[in-house]
């Protein structure tokens, strides 16, 4: 199966090395106006780089028909422009995460992949973590009853130096709770099977990127938050981001209670923590256990393992042999919690999802 890549940064090249160990993968074909990222993809291309043919422009590569499959991670705010010429080509796309900034353009995205009979898949790696998949299917066997509760704690580090310092202002990433947060709505949709009704954000850049300065101007993007999502099911969820605890033992935590049961997953310690209700005063029943991850699969990525995973699944679909798990709709309904909890931020108020024509 041969993947042309479009965006050969950060993330273009830990898909290049996740594709080096996917059975019968190869890179064909690149697109990057950066001379810098197209030699980062060559490094990490090795000995296969001379298979692959470097291309000024995406319609070039679109055009060339070295591809049955393209990758886009370009900026996020490229995307609707990328996508138009690999939508009339006819390939397969893997789109990263967010799927667009504006809602606008993910709307013209999702009719776009939905009118075409070629695999559309948004990139949510996260789904992939085998600790947050093993997560997801005990929620899903009943292991804690019915699902009320769900909280996701992301506390990590602040947002890596990109070309152009892209990344640094709301109007290329779709803000902080677009451009990172997509993960964990499209988590909690999948997780709750119901669809937000309501979202409060309270959230402020606070400590990260104070004293940068772009060509006289200052980043504006979200540094910490706090989000309550009310879905349609009356489940609450709620996700607690820091972009400057990049010294806590485990990146992402997450828990869901139900009336039976609480469950708690931790990663990158992969443990999952099974606590029963027990009552006033009696013994706890916790039990935990450690869900391993392939080190080839770790090694390959900064995902823990997810990349892979997800390779695998969009392999699958586009030889015929697996259905598309993520869809261009998913990736928009993700972007459009994002965008309810950025006006919410800013504006310091509740934002009703039908307000943003859901």
């Amino acid at each position: 199966m041969r993947y042309g890549l479009v965006g050969t940064g950060m993330m273009g090249v830990e898909h290049i090395t996740n594709l080096a160990i996917t059975p019968g993968a190869v890179v064909t074909a690149l697109a990057d106006p950066a001379e810098g990222s197209l030699g980062w993809a060559r490094d990490a291309l090795g000995e296969r780089a001379a298979a692959a043919t470097a291309f000024d422009t995406v319609e070039a590569l679109a055009a060339s028909g070295l591809c049955d499959a393209v990758i886009v991670s370009s900026p996020n705010f490229t995307h609707r422009s990328v996508l138009e010429p690999l939508f009339d080509a006819g390939l397969h796309i893997l789109c990263e995460k967010p799927l667009a900034t504006t809602l606008d353009d993910c709307r013209w995205i999702v009719d776009r992949a939905e009118r075409s009979d070629r695999v559309f898949w948004t990139a949510m790696e996260y789904r992939y973590m085998p600790p947050a998949a093993a997560f997801i299917e005990e929620i899903r066997k009943g292991a804690i009853g019915r699902l009320q509760m769900l909280s996701i704690r992301e506390h990590r580090f602040p947002f890596l130096v990109k070309v152009a310092d892209w990344n640094r202002f709301n109007r290329n990433t779709g803000g902080t709770m677009v451009e990172k947060c997509c993960h964990f709505f499209d988590l909690m949709r999948l997780i709750t099977q119901s669809e937000a009704v309501r979202v409060y954000c309270s959230g402020a850049m606070d400590v990260n990127h104070l004293d940068e300065s772009y060509g006289g101007e200052r980043p504006d993007i979200i540094d910490n938050s706090y989000t309550t999502v009310d879905f349609a099911n009356g489940v609450r969820a709620m996700l607690d981001l820091s972009m400057f605890a990049d010294g806590a033992e485990n990146q992402e935590e997450i828990t869901a209670v139900g009336d039976q049961a609480r469950l708690d997953v931790l990663i990158p310690e992969g443990a999952l923590v099974h606590s029963p209700r027990v009552g006033f005063r009696n013994p706890k029943q916790a039990t935990r256990r450690v869900v391993e991850v392939d080190q080839a699969a770790l090694d390959a990525g900064s995902h823990h393992g997810s990349t892979f995973y997800e390779h695998q699944r969009f392999n699958a679909a586009v030889r015929g042999t697996g259905p598309v798990e993520v869809t261009a709709r998913d990736g928009m309904l993700a972007v459009a919690i994002g965008t309810a909890a950025e006006i919410s931020a800013r504006e310091k108020r509740v934002v009703e999802m039908k307000e943003l024509g859901f």
